[in-house]
């Protein structure tokens, strides 16, 4: 049988910061690799050999990158870039260590996801905005990037769930968050009742971000 008697007790004291911790940091690390993401992969893009700047140099070296970082295991890179991590932040530990790692593992995601929602632009659209003699700056913010909108909402949804697993696979190496509270508290003291009910909790975040998603993605189209 589970025991809530721990589950009440850590209820104040534990958890609810805790919510707010994993809240702070998948929204700042969501905000940063959705900006970044924008702008490297509005560059891929714009590189690409039929882009409207076509740079092998650029676009081979970031396209390379980008691949390399969404190689490596989510946890794997989050311990091989403590360094970095300790040099930038001043910790390995907490939840701003914990958004730098996130935001570095999630930015090549927002990236390809970004490249891929300007792909689906009709390159008609873009060359009639050429021919009326649209800026290059002006075809990428006021034509691709308002068509591939929908898109881009849709593929960061899916970001942003991934970005909860970070967190809680994070809690294992000092990020704080749920995903502590749930192994320290839940799973390593075999208190279930504690586990399951971060786990519905995450749950709940993730229906939430859902319905919002497909609310926004309702009204953009």
């Amino acid at each position: 049988m589970l025991d809530n008697t721990r589950l009440f007790d850590f209820m104040y004291s534990l958890i609810l910061p805790a919510i707010f911790v994993t809240i702070k940091i998948v929204v700042i690390s969501a905000i940063l690799s959705i900006l970044l993401g924008l702008f490297f992969g509005t560059v891929l893009v714009v590189t690409e050999k039929d882009g409207l700047s076509p740079n092998r140099l650029i676009h081979g070296v970031l396209d390379k990158i980008t691949d390399l970082i969404r190689a490596f295991p989510t946890l794997i890179l989050i311990v091989a870039i403590a360094p970095l991590t300790r040099l930038i932040i001043g910790t390995t530990i907490g939840a701003n260590a914990a958004i730098f790692s996130i935001t570095i593992a999630c930015t090549p995601f927002a990236t390809r996801m970004t490249e891929s929602s300007f792909k689906t632009v009709d390159k008609d659209i873009i060359k009639a905005a050429i021919s009326f003699g649209a800026s290059k700056t002006q075809i990428i913010t006021k034509v691709v990037l308002v068509d591939a909108l929908p898109n881009l909402v849709s593929n960061f949804t899916i970001m942003l769930i991934n970005m909860l697993n970070m967190t809680a696979l994070a809690g294992a190496v000092g990020a704080g968050g749920l995903g502590a509270i749930a192994l320290t508290y839940g799973y390593q003291s075999f208190d279930y009742a504690i586990m399951y009910f971060i786990v519905a909790i995450l749950i709940v975040f993730v229906l939430f971000i859902e319905k919002m998603s497909k609310i926004i993605y309702k009204k953009l189209k």
